[in-house]
């Protein structure tokens, strides 16, 4: 016998029919079995006399609040239409045997009651013996009412969750369909998918430089397109010359002309959208159950969306799903930032591109819709653009246009809102609509000492896509691009800005550098490094990434650029080599060892084994792990010195480092400004895998070990400067030696952690 979903509490009519014939009693007989309960307001329990009595107790009890039952072995209900046809010999067994059947009744809980339950609920979802008496003499229940509250509490909440998985279950083989039509269509068709070229046999001439080129350059026609539509100086599709005046009408049209002409909306249309969606904010920030309920097993919060449906009418498919998949996340913590600044680091694009450098590769401010009062901000609207990633290759970015509101709600609070627009979207570029924000962003709360507390809502609306299968799991999830890794990393650079700025910091913090001038240097150089980093190994459109072949096995994805006036990097061609694995280790033990440079001679292969010697230590958070150090490796030959940026928060951890010149890092040391120091950065990317509950993975710290914690995806990246002049060509020989080192180092680390087959 199933679980009976009692969500929806029927009504007295529909417990009246007598077509309806449900076998609860042997449900409840069976200690074993659970079923659902119904929804707070509602709450029943069933009374049960002594299982093996005869007659038919509590017929004088209410109609709505007596059920007839029929025993799980008595076969199949019959309707009274097909009792009539029975033989009158029949109609008298029938009633002998139902005087032998208990009446169960249900007894509607009180609100105190349902109150104390959920209190301890929320605590303890498995309470045992003693909680339960304890609860049951505090409530006036018998200990069996508590327990069977209990699990009918556990299987509604199951239910939900197994509602929500399915769903994901069933639009992961909707994706797979799809891509399983898409390359049989690509078959049929016979044609390059980056170029549009037939793949005919004529082609066998053209050289792969030459193809390469064809490639960049369907791209920048696309990018130039885009950019002429977003600025408005130019239709799609139009020349760039022509007339001057025509050019002058175009610069000089307002920004109200720019929406009304181009995007077919008004201003005040769109001051509605963005009012409302500030409603829906505040709602989605604040409420509780049933819109969010609590998983159990992971401990996040799950949106209900039959309830924000109803919640929020929003409209639906003719099936009653959503046309796309729905990814819906809250997050709520306190940061280190006053709130003027906070506010700031969103409405300006560059500010908050740099607050998340993990998480964007792109942002800009497209048009200013309203300028808001100064200096505040409060009431500006800007149209934005951004390009979200992960630091791997391996999982597409995510394109998206949106209005961002900055709205001061009261003396202490604001709100600043993301929501797209459909025709905003459309006359920008319907080719990149995959990603749309449904109404997200933050509630800022100022509280004492420059401290905020901030509820993130993240709520996206996504194009079906392909994702590789070791991030699958993670992104379907919504944990890639969820609240919890926007506020980790905000929380994370909020405290990283604190230390930055901090005068009184103590000695054992900033080993090594002698004065306060040298420690802000070399932490802005450390900065710079990361961001470098973290904007080279995505799968950003600023890049082109080629999978190589590798006689080990591994999957290592190749891209080239020249860099020819960055002062920051080095002058010539960059060759980036990048591989994602999974390895049954705990983030946190793979973290430790990573960072630790007692242990580097075991996976660096340029340190030859030899020693290493840490020079300087500088914290930049509260956690140990966040620090900034500099290394000397000594071996027969030379000295090489590494600047070591490792960094970890809630959500992911990276170890970020690059080999620096001797004279030019020891003046930085000194306080001289960092900023024309040329640094490639290598390094290492940690992720949790996405499954809460993976067994016989390794764990560091067993004090505090957790049953829940999985395994880690690993992202490994080298760059190497391959050759001075920016106009030399990329050679196989400069490939396969970027390979080798990420291969190698993969091979030690799984060597050192016993973890040759992960």
């Amino acid at each position: 016998m199933g679980v009976v979903d009692m969500s929806n509490p029927p009504t007295k009519d529909f417990f009246a029919s007598p077509a309806l014939s449900l076998s609860l009693a042997g449900i409840f007989r069976d200690a074993g079995a659970t079923a659902a309960a119904p929804t707070a307001s509602a709450s029943m329990e069933v009374e049960e006399g002594d299982e093996g009595s005869g007659g038919g107790g509590g017929s004088g009890s209410k109609k709505d609040d007596t059920v007839e039952i029929s025993s799980e072995n008595s076969g199949p209900a019959r309707s009274r239409s097909e009792d009539d046809l029975l033989d009158h010999d029949d109609d008298e067994d029938d009633a002998d045997k139902s005087k032998k059947k208990k009446r169960k009744k249900y007894h509607r809980h009180t609100a105190d009651q349902i109150r104390e339950m959920e209190a301890l609920f929320k605590e303890s979802p498995h309470p045992d013996e003693k909680q339960r008496q304890q609860l049951s003499k505090q409530l006036g229940l018998a200990p069996r009412q508590v327990k069977f509250w209990f699990q009918n509490r556990r299987t509604q909440i199951k239910a939900i969750q197994e509602r929500h998985e399915n769903s994901l279950l069933k639009q992961e083989l909707d994706k797979l369909r799809d891509e399983n039509k898409a390359m049989r269509e690509t078959i049929n068709k016979a044609c390059c998918l980056n170029c549009g070229m037939a793949t005919t046999a004529k082609d066998g001439s053209i050289t792969a430089e030459e193809q390469q080129l064809r490639i960049e350059n369907a791209k920048l026609k696309a990018e130039v397109e885009k950019l002429r539509t977003v600025i408005g100086k130019y239709p799609p599709g139009a020349s760039t010359t022509g007339s001057c005046s025509s050019g002058n009408d175009q610069e000089n049209r307002s920004s109200l002309d720019f929406y009304t002409g181009i995007f077919g909306l008004e201003k005040s249309r769109i001051m509605e959208i963005v009012n409302q969606a500030v409603e829906e904010l505040q709602k989605m920030a604040t409420a509780g159950e049933p819109l969010w309920v609590r998983s159990v097993e992971t401990g996040r919060e799950i949106l209900n969306y039959d309830e924000y449906v109803k919640e929020f009418f929003v409209e639906s498919s003719s099936n009653g799903r959503p046309k796309r998949s729905i990814e819906a996340s809250r997050e709520t913590g306190v940061v280190f930032l006053d709130l003027p600044r906070l506010v700031q680091s969103f409405m300006d694009a560059n500010q908050w591109k740099e607050m998340f450098p993990c998480i964007i590769s792109k942002a800009a401010t497209v048009d200013v819709i309203c300028h808001g009062e100064a200096p505040n901000k409060n009431g500006a609207v800007q149209l934005m653009f951004a390009e979200l990633q992960m630091l791997t290759p391996l999982v597409p970015t995510r394109e998206v246009y949106f209005v961002r509101y900055c709205k001061q709600l009261s003396a202490e609070q604001w709100a600043i809102v993301d929501v797209s627009i459909d025709k905003v979207e459309e006359n920008i570029d319907a080719s990149l609509v995959k990603c749309r924000k449904r109404p997200s962003g933050c509630i800022i709360q100022d509280k004492t000492n420059g401290h905020c507390k901030v509820i993130w809502v993240e709520h996206l609306e996504c194009q079906k896509n392909t994702v590789h299968t070791l991030f699958r799991t993670i992104v379907r999830s919504g944990l890639a691009f969820g609240a919890r890794h926007w506020m980790a990393t905000l929380q994370h650079q909020c405290e990283r800005l604190v230390f930055f700025m901090a005068t009184n910091v103590p000695t054992k913090d900033s080993t090594g550098v002698a004065t306060l001038a040298g420690r802000k240097s070399i932490l802005k150089l450390a900065q710079r490094m990361t961001w470098s980093f973290c904007h080279s190994i995505g799968a950003s459109s600023y890049h082109t990434w080629n999978k190589v072949s590798t006689k080990t096995g591994e999957d290592i994805r190749v891209s080239s650029r020249k860099n020819l006036n960055d002062p920051g990097e080095p002058h010539g061609v960059i060759v980036c080599a990048v591989s994602s694995v999974w390895l049954p280790v705990s983030p946190t033990l793979l973290f430790d060892f990573l960072r630790d440079e007692s242990r580097r001679s075991e996976w660096d292969i340029m340190s030859n084994g030899g020693p290493v010697q840490s020079i300087a230590n500088l914290a930049k958070g509260k956690d140990r792990g966040n620090a900034v150090t500099i290394q000397a490796m000594k071996s027969k030959e030379n000295s090489m010195w590494v600047l070591q940026d490792s960094c970890t928060n809630a959500f992911e951890s990276m170890v970020v480092f690059a080999h620096v010149d001797v004279t030019g890092i020891q003046s930085v040391i000194t306080g001289c400004d960092s900023s024309n120091m040329a640094i490639l950065p290598s390094g290492f990317s940690i992720l949790p895998d996405g499954l809460e509950s993976r067994p016989l993975v390794i764990s560091s710290r067993h004090e505090k070990s957790n049953d829940t914690e999985g395994g880690s995806l690993l992202t490994v990246a080298f760059q190497i400067l391959t050759n001075s002049s920016p106009t030399a060509k990329l050679t196989m020989e400069s490939v396969e030696s970027v390979n080798t080192i990420v291969s190698c180092t993969l091979r030690n680390i799984k060597t050192s952690l016993q973890c040759e087959d992960g």
